[in-house]
Parts: structure tokens; sequence; C-alpha cells
């Protein structure tokens, strides 16, 4: 008989969400265990024994793990509940029966580079900040940048009451910079750009660790390679 596992590993695994949201999840009351409101994420159980219900739905066994490489467009929230009429990633997807789920986030306004599976093992691999993965940004602004704008952006800043400073900073054309950061803050690049006295144009993301964007036209997604999954921790 297969050992019982922990309530927030067996949802990540069957597709509910990544390990870390599936937590959040536990905590907010909404998963039952044999008819009981579970809010301890290490309670330890299993999908053939246990009624393990999330919105209604019985978690039954782990699904087919998917992996997904999209250039997200304007204007999509990473955000599986809808807020108002907004429109979500999950959207893009609609012929995907599979639970998704973006790895990371992307606010509405910037494009480029998202992961989105249903493996909540793999999501919490990518965004764990053990595994160092660095993002690349192309960034477009209005001014013309200049050394003392770079240096301005190198020096970092602080957001939510913690220090951020990014590992690289270069200009590639007039008017275009491309910024590396590791940390990954809520809004962290559009931040150090703009307290730099810069206004952007546009934002989009290119790189994931070894993981590159290419040349996928804006809005569509594609299957990842395996290579491409031992890509993002080379």
């Amino acid at each position: 008989m297969k050992p019982k596992e922990r309530l927030s590993k067996v949802l990540a695994r069957a597709g509910v969400a990544s390990r870390r949201a599936a937590e959040e999840l536990i905590f907010a009351g909404k998963v039952t265990v044999n008819g009981i409101v579970i809010t301890k994420p290490e309670t330890h159980v299993s999908c053939k024994e246990d009624v393990i219900l999330y919105e209604g739905k019985r978690i039954i066994k782990e699904e087919s793990k998917l992996y997904f490489l999209l250039n997200k467009p304007k204007g999509y929230i990473c955000s599986n509940a809808r807020v108002g009429t907004k429109k979500i990633v999950r959207d893009l997807f609609a012929h995907v029966k599979e639970r998704l789920f973006t790895v990371g986030r992307l606010d509405r306004e910037t494009t480029g580079l998202l992961i989105v599976t249903n493996d909540g093992h793999f999501a919490n691999k990518v965004i764990h900040p053990s595994s160092h993965i660095t993002k690349e940004y192309l960034v477009k602004t209005i001014e013309e940048p200049f050394h003392e704008h770079l240096e301005r952006i190198f020096k970092g800043t602080e957001i939510d009451g913690d220090f951020v400073k990014p590992i690289r900073v270069q200009k590639v054309r007039k008017g275009t910079l491309k910024v590396t950061i590791q940390e990954g803050k809520k809004r962290e690049v559009r931040t150090l750009v703009q307290q730099a006295g810069l206004s952007i144009i546009e934002l989009k993301r290119i790189r994931i660790g070894g993981l590159l964007l290419g040349n996928l036209p804006e809005g569509a997604f594609r299957p990842m390679t395996e290579k491409e999954k031992q890509a993002l921790f080379a």
C-alpha cells in the first residue's frame, strides 16, 4: 500500500496548484478531507483511502503532466481566480481540460515568456530561491537611457520592505535596455526602471534560466521539450 503523503503535495501532484499555492488554498479552508475542512498542509492523506475535495470536486489521482511555453500577451492576469471580466492566462488554454496554472507571474501589462503547467512539484522547484534561476527582461522606454540611468537601476531599491538589486543592466539599442534579476519581487523590473526616472513603453520577459522565448508569437504557446525543461536549471 502506498504511504500517505502531505495534503499540499497531493494537491500539487493532482494539478490543483503549485505546492506553495496549494498550501494557501489549504490555509484558506478550501479543501476538505472526509468531510472535514483541513487547514494544515502537512496533514497526511491518500487519494485512494480518503475523500479529498477541492471546490466540491474530488481529487482522485495524479493528472498527466503538461508543460507549456507561452508568450503572454498584454491584458492577461496570471491567476486562476477571475476578477470581474478581466482576462486570465487560463483563457488561452480553454481547450485543455487539465487544471493549469502559471509558474510565477507577470503583471497584466507585461508580455513574454511564461511557463504554464499542472505539475506543482516542477513549479515549486522553478520558483524556489534555492534554484537560483535568473530572469531577463527587455525594456523599451520613452526617454533615452544614459549611463547614469543604468547606474541608478543597478544600485537597486526597496520593495515591500526588502532591498532588491538586479544582476545585470545593459543598453542594447536606442531606447531599449536588458535587465536581469533573480529575486522576482512583484513588479520588480518596473519599479527599478521607473525609480531611475525612465517611463516604460513596453516590458517583455525573454529568458528564464537557460530557457529562451525565441520567436514564439505573442499570445501563442507550445509544449515544452525535455531539453527546455532541463535548460531552466542550466
